[in-house]
């Protein structure tokens, strides 16, 4: 079972998070480095501003949008928290994290639960297209409920410390076999147990 392990702190993840919005891994992280490798530290992004931003990541697709985001939330950091930190909401209950973290600009739920999930190891799970359709395809949330709602419904019936196992494993198996076109369920582990909601 796939255990939770810190790939970034919280800020990284956070900025690589509001990168990655409407765009490829494949474009995101390059973008995220040569974020990093121009402008290392956080004060010199805030510091160089939303246009510079923008130049820098525009690998990343709607660079203008993301430049505005990444400046205006490291300026919420520093005016909230007095530097560029997310370490307050190691202690915050997760509702009241997931809440803040959504003032910030550009983050909804999605990027607010990764930044909880793989920053700081809580029992969030991010709801991506892969864990939407699955979770509905067997029975865990109904056929209307959108993606947002799923991020509270899912921490229904998925216990916290299975959370990570739970998004990893079902981004894998959405990926493979639960494909939104032609799913492949004569391939499928749980078939047995599965409703097939929404399935054709």
């Amino acid at each position: 079972m796939p255990r939770y392990v810190n790939r970034f702190d919280p800020v990284d993840e956070l900025i690589c998070c509001i990168l990655s919005q409407h765009s490829a891994d494949a474009n995101s992280f390059p973008a995220f480095t040569l974020l990093r490798a121009t402008l290392p530290e956080w004060e010199d992004v805030v510091a160089a501003g939303p246009e510079r931003v923008a130049e820098i990541v525009k690998g990343a697709g709607l660079a203008n949008q993301k430049g505005k985001f990444i400046v205006g939330s490291l300026r919420a950091l520093a005016e909230t928290f007095g530097s560029y930190t997310l370490d307050p909401l190691r202690v915050m209950p997760v509702p009241e994290a997931m809440a803040w973290l959504q003032t910030l600009p550009g983050v909804g739920p999605k990027t607010a639960a990764i930044v909880l999930c793989f920053g700081f190891g809580k029992g969030v799970i991010p709801v991506d297209t892969h864990v939407h359709r699955v979770s509905m395809r067997l029975g865990y949330i109904g056929p209307k409920t959108t993606a947002n709602q799923a991020h509270d419904e899912l921490l229904k019936v998925v216990p916290g410390e299975l959370a990570f196992a739970y998004h990893s494993l079902l981004i894998q198996h959405g990926r493979m076999v639960c494909r939104a076109p032609r799913p492949r369920c004569g391939e499928c582990v749980v078939a047995a147990m599965c409703p097939r909601q929404g399935v054709g």
